[in-house]
């Protein structure tokens, strides 16, 4: 052994370094070290996730993505779903993870200790990893959970401890995603602690997201997500074929605390690491930013209690923070390029919508709804304050001032999703999963249903082709 690696081996194996301890834990963590609630989470976080890639292929972008990933060529080990095209699986991932954004319906919220949450979208790249490293290494459904709550967890851990800020400029789809991804697939390979300390350091390698692209509504905005996805297979892989990375890339001079996070609180990462398992804990009720959804609820409860008549509304306030005033979704609503973002990260619109129709979904994200004229008319009518005070950053309300002269009035305190403070019914999840299907329109809704007791019982099933089949069912073999 020669003193270069007798250096590295030191470092691999040293109690101060996080990244081995974190590559040991992956590396480590059997299925029998999660309790009944955790799978059962995972699982919930798996329907809704086929749910939002059965919609999302019909959005701006995706079949030009789709067609481009064709003339890239390659193994063909995994598909993408709803279309059944078999790419090499990094490629596939990618591609599903795309359709998985492209209506921001996605479970959301990393959580932490004390039901904390940052904000985060870990499952739209860490299911699509999952989902394309499992049938790209013929692993049981068993295997698939196993390494999704491993790597849901580390990327909960990463994004608590980044000390994340939603207006800072960065976006974490691109970077804890990248993190946590690359756990997921490395544990589905079967990588060694160091290799997976080495494929987390090639990750890192690879960070990257601007949330410019939401200021500005652009289709890249579902990209970073994907990103994560694509590079987290190629970082494993990598790391399997014998690349090395830094040797501590998550907590080492120039890893990802220092590089990529102003106000870190390292020590998040690895609390309890194995004790408990993190994930994200929100599981949306309507196709938007979840910064609308306070509002949006608001607009629900109002349009449930109340036979409104638009006419009579004079005027609809709606107050906010002055944060999220000034955030990308309290820009004025206008149909920009890319229309499913204009509505999406819009407070305006949403609001508007859920007036209309008690619901924001899919569907609504549309040149034809947006188009609409009485859509207009209520949007003419919005006006957005910043008087909340700071703290109350999931909270709105809305203010539906009559000609009459009274007032119709609802506060939302915390936005309906949430597992712990305001969750969907196990009906409400499904009603969603399937109208995302029929949304998407090419799973029968016998497959969609079979699809629910496949995922029901995922920790039975020797191999994930017979869910991917019924997911693509014009074209499995």
């Amino acid at each position: 052994m020669t003193a270069q690696t007798t250096e590295d081996a030191g470092l691999e194996t040293s109690a101060g370094n996080m990244t081995a301890i974190v590559a040991r834990h992956v590396a480590g963590t059997g299925f029998d070290h999660f309790d009944a609630n955790a799978v059962a989470r995972a699982k919930v976080r798996v329907l809704d996730s086929l749910g939002n890639i059965a919609a999302g292929h019909r959005a701006q972008g995706n079949d030009a993505l789709l067609n481009l990933a064709r003339t890239w060529g390659g193994a063909p080990e995994a598909r993408v779903l709803v279309h059944g095209v078999h790419l090499p699986a990094h490629n596939a991932a990618m591609v599903n993870a795309v359709m998985m954004r492209s209506y921001d319906f996605e479970p959301i919220g990393a959580e932490y200790e004390d039901h904390t949450q940052t904000a985060a979208h870990i499952s739209g790249t860490t299911v699509p990893v999952a989902l394309a490293v499992a049938e790209q290494q013929n692993s049981s459904g068993r295997d698939l959970l196993t390494a999704l709550i491993t790597g849901d967890d580390l990327t909960a851990r990463l994004a608590a401890a980044s000390g994340f800020d939603v207006y800072g400029g960065q976006d974490n789809t691109g970077t804890v995603n990248g993190l946590g991804g690359t756990a997921v697939a490395a544990k589905l390979m079967g990588l060694t602690a160091d290799q997976t300390r080495n494929a987390l350091g090639l990750a890192v390698n690879q960070l990257s997201g601007t949330v410019a692209n939401i200021f500005d509504q652009s289709l890249a905005f579902k990209l970073p997500m994907a990103f994560a996805a694509r590079n987290s297979i190629v970082s494993a892989e990598l790391a399997r074929a014998g690349f090395t990375g830094p040797a501590d890339p998550i907590g080492g001079r120039h890893g990802f605390f220092e590089m990529y996070c102003s106000e870190p609180a390292p020590e998040k990462a690895t609390r309890r690491l194995g004790e408990v398992f993190y994930a994200d804990c929100v599981i949306k009720p309507w196709a938007s930013c979840r910064a609308s959804h306070p509002s949006l609820d608001a607009c629900v409860q109002l349009a449930t209690r109340n036979s409104l008549n638009e006419d009579k509304i004079e005027e609809i306030l709606i107050h906010v923070t002055p944060r999220t005033l000034n955030g990308f979704v309290g820009q004025p609503f206008v149909i920009g390029e890319c229309p499913e973002v204009s509505g999406a990260f819009s407070i305006r619109f949403t609001a508007a919508t859920a007036l209309m129709y008690k619901t924001v979904r899919p569907e609504h994200l549309t040149l034809e709804h947006m188009q609409d004229p009485r859509l207009h008319r209520l949007l003419d009518k919005i006006r957005l304050v910043g008087s909340l005070p700071p703290a109350e950053s999931l909270t709105a309300e809305v203010e539906l001032r009559l000609r009459d002269g009274s007032v119709l009035r609802a506060r939302t305190d915390v936005p309906r999703g949430d597992i712990y403070a305001s969750p969907l019914s196990e009906a409400e999840i499904l009603d969603k999963y399937y109208a995302n299907a029929a949304f998407g329109g090419r799973i029968p809704r016998s497959n969609a249903e079979e699809a629910v007791e496949l995922v029901q019982h995922l920790e039975q099933l020797d191999s994930l082709a017979p869910l991917i089949n019924l997911l693509t069912p014009d074209f499995h073999q």
